[in-house]
Protein backbone atom coordinates (compact mmCIF):
# COMPACT_ATOMS: atom_id res chain seq x y z
CA UNK A 1 0.00 0.00 0.00
CA UNK A 2 1.10 3.43 -0.47
CA UNK A 3 1.61 6.60 1.21
CA UNK A 4 0.57 8.84 -1.29
CA UNK A 5 -1.57 12.05 0.16
CA UNK A 6 -4.14 10.56 -2.87
CA UNK A 7 -5.64 7.70 -2.44
CA UNK A 8 -4.40 5.52 -5.79
CA UNK A 9 -7.03 3.53 -7.23
CA UNK A 10 -6.26 0.32 -10.19
CA UNK A 11 -8.35 -1.53 -11.98
CA UNK A 12 -7.51 -4.56 -13.65
CA UNK A 13 -9.30 -5.87 -16.77
CA UNK A 14 -9.91 -9.07 -16.94
CA UNK A 15 -11.36 -9.21 -20.70
CA UNK A 16 -8.81 -9.44 -23.61
CA UNK A 17 -11.23 -8.15 -26.07
CA UNK A 18 -10.36 -5.47 -28.44
CA UNK A 19 -14.13 -3.83 -28.01
CA UNK A 20 -14.46 -5.26 -24.32
CA UNK A 21 -17.19 -3.97 -22.71
CA UNK A 22 -15.95 -4.55 -18.81
CA UNK A 23 -13.18 -1.91 -20.31
CA UNK A 24 -15.77 0.31 -20.65
CA UNK A 25 -16.97 0.12 -17.59
CA UNK A 26 -13.98 0.25 -15.63
CA UNK A 27 -12.94 3.27 -16.97
CA UNK A 28 -16.21 4.81 -15.74
CA UNK A 29 -15.54 3.78 -12.37
CA UNK A 30 -12.01 5.26 -12.59
CA UNK A 31 -13.39 8.38 -13.44
CA UNK A 32 -15.71 8.49 -10.41
CA UNK A 33 -12.57 7.86 -8.60
CA UNK A 34 -10.47 10.78 -10.14
CA UNK A 35 -13.40 12.91 -9.22
CA UNK A 36 -13.46 11.74 -5.86
CA UNK A 37 -10.15 12.66 -5.21
CA UNK A 38 -7.84 9.56 -6.46
CA UNK A 39 -5.09 8.51 -9.02
CA UNK A 40 -6.28 6.33 -11.37
CA UNK A 41 -4.70 3.39 -12.94
CA UNK A 42 -5.74 0.63 -15.33
CA UNK A 43 -4.21 -2.19 -15.93
CA UNK A 44 -5.26 -3.91 -19.39
CA UNK A 45 -3.60 -7.68 -19.55
CA UNK A 46 -3.71 -7.65 -23.55
CA UNK A 47 -0.04 -5.52 -22.50
CA UNK A 48 0.82 -7.37 -20.15
CA UNK A 49 2.83 -11.14 -21.00
CA UNK A 50 1.76 -13.40 -18.58
CA UNK A 51 2.20 -17.26 -19.46
CA UNK A 52 -0.28 -19.89 -18.00
CA UNK A 53 1.24 -19.84 -14.27
CA UNK A 54 4.25 -22.04 -13.36
CA UNK A 55 4.68 -22.07 -9.69
CA UNK A 56 8.22 -23.14 -10.52
CA UNK A 57 9.03 -19.84 -13.05
CA UNK A 58 8.98 -16.95 -11.05
CA UNK A 59 11.15 -14.44 -13.58
CA UNK A 60 8.12 -13.58 -15.38
CA UNK A 61 9.12 -9.49 -15.95
CA UNK A 62 5.65 -8.69 -16.63
CA UNK A 63 4.60 -10.61 -13.58
CA UNK A 64 7.22 -8.24 -11.53
CA UNK A 65 5.23 -5.31 -12.66
CA UNK A 66 2.17 -6.33 -12.09
CA UNK A 67 2.82 -7.39 -8.14
CA UNK A 68 4.30 -3.66 -8.19
CA UNK A 69 1.66 -1.91 -9.30
CA UNK A 70 -0.88 -3.94 -7.48
CA UNK A 71 1.30 -3.37 -3.99
CA UNK A 72 1.19 0.15 -4.60
CA UNK A 73 -2.40 0.56 -4.84
CA UNK A 74 -4.88 1.31 -1.95
CA UNK A 75 -7.59 0.17 -3.95
CA UNK A 76 -7.79 -2.49 -6.45
CA UNK A 77 -10.66 -2.91 -9.14
CA UNK A 78 -10.99 -5.98 -10.49
CA UNK A 79 -13.39 -6.17 -13.52
CA UNK A 80 -14.26 -9.22 -15.73
CA UNK A 81 -16.80 -10.57 -18.52
CA UNK A 82 -18.77 -13.87 -16.98
CA UNK A 83 -17.33 -16.75 -18.72
CA UNK A 84 -19.50 -19.99 -18.17
CA UNK A 85 -20.95 -18.45 -14.61
CA UNK A 86 -17.39 -17.56 -13.28
CA UNK A 87 -14.59 -14.75 -14.09
CA UNK A 88 -12.08 -14.48 -17.02
CA UNK A 89 -8.97 -17.00 -17.14
CA UNK A 90 -6.93 -14.16 -18.03
CA UNK A 91 -7.81 -12.53 -14.47
CA UNK A 92 -7.58 -15.58 -12.69
CA UNK A 93 -4.35 -16.19 -14.30
CA UNK A 94 -3.20 -12.61 -13.12
CA UNK A 95 -3.99 -12.88 -9.83
CA UNK A 96 -2.31 -16.07 -9.76
CA UNK A 97 0.77 -14.11 -10.33
CA UNK A 98 -0.28 -12.02 -7.11
CA UNK A 99 -0.73 -12.74 -3.41
CA UNK A 100 -1.27 -11.98 -0.14
CA UNK A 101 1.54 -9.89 -0.20
CA UNK A 102 0.32 -7.86 -2.71
CA UNK A 103 -3.47 -7.61 -1.81
CA UNK A 104 -3.64 -7.82 2.45
CA UNK A 105 -5.32 -4.82 3.39
CA UNK A 106 -6.10 -3.70 0.14
CA UNK A 107 -9.55 -1.96 -0.37
CA UNK A 108 -11.45 -4.23 -3.18
CA UNK A 109 -14.34 -3.65 -5.49
CA UNK A 110 -15.63 -6.03 -7.76
CA UNK A 111 -17.62 -5.52 -10.99
CA UNK A 112 -18.82 -7.94 -13.65
CA UNK A 113 -20.05 -8.04 -17.25
CA UNK A 114 -22.36 -10.27 -18.91
CA UNK A 115 -23.53 -11.42 -21.87
CA UNK A 116 -26.87 -12.76 -20.80
CA UNK A 117 -29.38 -12.11 -17.81
CA UNK A 118 -28.51 -13.53 -14.90
CA UNK A 119 -24.88 -11.75 -14.04
CA UNK A 120 -23.46 -12.24 -10.24
CA UNK A 121 -22.06 -15.28 -10.07
CA UNK A 122 -18.50 -14.09 -11.22
CA UNK A 123 -18.84 -11.52 -8.11
CA UNK A 124 -19.69 -14.07 -5.47
CA UNK A 125 -16.07 -16.10 -7.23
CA UNK A 126 -14.10 -13.16 -7.05
CA UNK A 127 -15.54 -12.06 -4.17
CA UNK A 128 -14.22 -15.28 -2.26
CA UNK A 129 -10.74 -14.72 -3.83
CA UNK A 130 -10.66 -11.32 -1.78
CA UNK A 131 -11.37 -12.75 1.12
CA UNK A 132 -8.44 -15.71 1.06
CA UNK A 133 -6.23 -12.75 -0.07
CA UNK A 134 -7.12 -10.44 2.63
CA UNK A 135 -8.57 -8.00 1.09
CA UNK A 136 -11.12 -5.67 1.74
CA UNK A 137 -14.17 -6.10 -0.38
CA UNK A 138 -16.58 -3.52 -0.65
CA UNK A 139 -20.42 -4.03 -0.08
CA UNK A 140 -20.99 -2.00 -3.25
CA UNK A 141 -20.68 -4.11 -6.04
CA UNK A 142 -22.02 -3.79 -9.94
CA UNK A 143 -23.39 -6.64 -12.52
CA UNK A 144 -24.09 -5.14 -15.66
CA UNK A 145 -26.28 -7.76 -17.34
CA UNK A 146 -27.38 -7.76 -21.14
CA UNK A 147 -23.93 -5.95 -22.27
CA UNK A 148 -24.29 -5.29 -25.62
CA UNK A 149 -27.17 -3.48 -25.00
CA UNK A 150 -26.61 -1.41 -21.56
CA UNK A 151 -23.14 -0.60 -22.68
CA UNK A 152 -21.52 1.12 -26.13
CA UNK A 153 -18.21 1.47 -27.04
CA UNK A 154 -17.92 4.65 -25.29
CA UNK A 155 -20.19 4.34 -22.05
CA UNK A 156 -23.02 2.49 -19.55
CA UNK A 157 -26.56 3.40 -21.19
CA UNK A 158 -28.42 2.38 -18.33
CA UNK A 159 -28.66 5.33 -15.92
CA UNK A 160 -28.92 3.16 -12.70
CA UNK A 161 -26.41 0.67 -13.54
CA UNK A 162 -24.14 3.87 -14.51
CA UNK A 163 -24.65 5.42 -11.17
CA UNK A 164 -23.95 2.23 -9.32
CA UNK A 165 -20.72 1.75 -11.03
CA UNK A 166 -20.02 5.69 -10.26
CA UNK A 167 -20.34 5.02 -6.65
CA UNK A 168 -18.27 2.11 -6.78
CA UNK A 169 -15.69 3.93 -8.03
CA UNK A 170 -16.40 7.10 -5.60
CA UNK A 171 -16.26 4.04 -2.82
CA UNK A 172 -12.95 2.80 -4.04
CA UNK A 173 -11.66 6.05 -3.55
CA UNK A 174 -13.51 7.59 0.13
CA UNK A 175 -12.28 3.89 1.72
CA UNK A 176 -8.78 3.77 0.21
CA UNK A 177 -6.74 2.03 3.26
CA UNK A 178 -9.93 0.82 5.36
CA UNK A 179 -7.45 -1.70 6.95
CA UNK A 180 -5.80 1.28 8.51
CA UNK A 181 -8.81 2.99 10.26
CA UNK A 182 -9.05 1.81 13.92
CA UNK A 183 -6.14 3.99 14.12
CA UNK A 184 -7.04 6.67 11.63
CA UNK A 185 -10.18 7.53 13.95
CA UNK A 186 -9.78 9.63 16.67
CA UNK A 187 -11.20 8.39 20.50
CA UNK A 188 -12.51 11.72 21.27
CA UNK A 189 -15.04 10.66 17.69
CA UNK A 190 -15.11 7.01 18.89
CA UNK A 191 -16.61 7.73 22.29
CA UNK A 192 -18.76 10.77 21.28
CA UNK A 193 -20.24 8.02 18.75
CA UNK A 194 -20.65 5.69 21.75
CA UNK A 195 -22.72 8.32 23.98
CA UNK A 196 -25.24 9.34 21.02
CA UNK A 197 -26.29 5.85 19.83
CA UNK A 198 -27.42 4.44 23.28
Amino acid sequence: MSTRIEPGVVAICGSLRDSSRTRVALKEALAASEEAGATTELVDLRNYELPSLNAVDTNVPDAKNLRETVDQADSILLGTPNYHGSYSGALKNALDYCGRGEFAGTTVGLLEVAAGEFPGSALIHLRTVSRTLRAWALPTEVAIPDSSSLVDENRIKDSSIAERTHRLGRELALYAGVAEYPERIPRTAVATDCTTNH
